[in-house]
């Protein structure tokens, strides 16, 4: 089954930017949706941004004019571009497909905000 993987975490100082990927080797990656989630500590999954086969994209209210989601089918890997990011997006982000989810989650990766 494949695997999604998630990469591009780290730790940045409120109002810095980073970059997630998602890849997803070998999959029939390019004819469906993908949707970023996040997990911020102690809370529940929740979505962040969506990107359809077709390259329409939907945010969550929290971070449009901030996130920025794209994709490279050729290389099978969906992007988040994160810019002046905030102490309340420290989470663990997550890619997968909108219900029902068509892969197994991944590993996730971690973002860290110090204010």
């Amino acid at each position: 089954q494949v695997q999604l993987v998630e990469s591009g975490g780290g730790l940045v100082q409120a109002g810095g930017s980073l970059r997630l990927s998602c890849a997803a080797p070998g999959s029939a990656f390019s004819i469906t949706s993908i949707r970023w989630y996040r997990q911020p500590p102690g809370k529940q999954r929740e979505s962040v941004a969506t990107i359809s086969s077709g390259g329409s994209v939907y945010y969550a209210d929290s971070v449009k004019g901030r996130f920025t989601i794209s994709r490279d089918n050729a290389k099978n890997t969906v992007y988040l571009q994160m810019n002046s990011l905030k102490p309340e997006d420290t989470a663990v982000y997550y890619c997968n497909t909108p219900l029902p989810y068509r892969f197994p989650w991944g590993q996730g990766t971690q973002v860290t905000v110090s204010s």
